[in-house]
């Protein structure tokens, strides 16, 4: 098991301090999440089904057709690498660490790479996974890179798989297509620019063929009715989505202010979070637990994610914090 952020219960009781005095930075999701309203009685007690509504939406949002919905852009990770024979995977790191984690748990031949060091092992290379923007360093690859990367291994069947979990913010950099190519796999997500996390829901886009072997394998039910249906909402609410992209994008540049003026200067980041990286990068996050503030401590990486404070509380708290490093 890897770890990962959002372990606040574990890491409340290791610093005994309650659970509802500490500020919660570490996962790079919304704090201030789409505002989940009560669901009908109906959805709780009926199977999913399709012709509910989400396609249309997820369709409308996205722009385009081809796509199915997954229990989070996680199962689409851990079940890709079973859809194909032992083969070469280049990923492109430091990033997610469940991508490598899962094309090695199904056999494949795994390989880190830079995103500079890419093109000059295309030849050699079956399948490409890229997170963008990255998490966690927050680099931003041009679509126009991506799409020569994804040209080259389409040609000999070849797949780019791009994990676009933190791309809502700026989704002009997308790289989803109206007609999606052969070979262009895309995860996304709703848990982070909608904080939705705990709804479990994700979608794949990627060609007709491809989509029906990914229904199959995922069998029936795979998202919820409840699920469903708060997803649907959410992607349908553009006057939301107007408003919180913006939002986002100026509490970052915040966060990254803040974080410059502690001698914290932030390496990369993208709407959601900043990166720090620090030799001190282990002793700064124990300061910051003992204040009850919990990031996300990358610890073979001397690297620290920080995501959003919720509210001027947890930014006075945040701040404070800070000071005394």
């Amino acid at each position: 098991m890897l770890e990962h952020g959002g372990r606040l219960r574990a890491v409340a009781n290791k610093y005994s301090i309650p659970l509802s005095q500490w500020i919660d930075l570490s996962t790079g999701i919304n704090p201030n999440g789409w505002p989940v309203p009560v669901l009908k009685s109906e959805i709780w007690n009926r199977l999913p089904e399709d012709g509910d509504g989400l396609h249309v939406a997820a369709a409308s949002y996205y722009g385009t057709q081809k796509i199915v919905e997954t229990a989070g852009s996680q199962a689409a990770i851990q079940l890709l690498p079973k859809l194909r024979k032992s083969c070469q995977v280049a990923i492109v790191s430091p990033c997610y660490a469940e991508h490598e984690l899962a094309w090695k748990n199904a056999g494949h031949e795994v390989l880190r790479f830079k995103s500079d060091e890419v093109e000059q092992h295309l030849d050699q290379l079956d399948v490409v996974v890229v997170v963008n923007p990255n998490n966690p360093t927050g680099e931003l690859l041009a679509a126009g890179q991506l799409a020569c990367w994804h040209e080259q291994l389409a040609k000999r069947g070849g797949w780019l798989v791009i994990d676009e979990a933190f791309m809502d913010a700026t989704e002009s950099e997308s790289m989803i297509k109206k007609d999606m190519p052969e070979g262009l796999i895309i995860l996304r997500s709703l848990g982070k620019f909608f904080g939705l996390a705990g709804v479990r829901v994700g979608f794949l886009i990627a060609e007709n063929p491809f989509l029906n072997n990914m229904k199959e394998q995922l069998g029936p039910w795979a998202v919820s009715g409840p699920s469903r249906e708060v997803a649907r909402q959410a992607l349908l609410d553009c006057d939301w989505q107007i408003k919180t992209g913006p939002r986002l994008q100026n509490d970052s540049k915040r966060l990254e202010k803040l974080l410059s003026y502690n001698k914290l200067s932030p390496s990369g980041g993208t709407a959601l979070f900043q990166q720090v990286i620090s030799e001190r990068a282990a002793a700064i996050s124990e300061i910051l637990a003992n204040e009850g503030v919990f990031v996300r401590l990358f610890q073979d990486q001397a690297r620290i994610r920080f995501g959003l404070p919720k509210d001027e509380r947890g930014w006075r708290r945040l701040e404070k914090a800070l000071s005394l490093i």
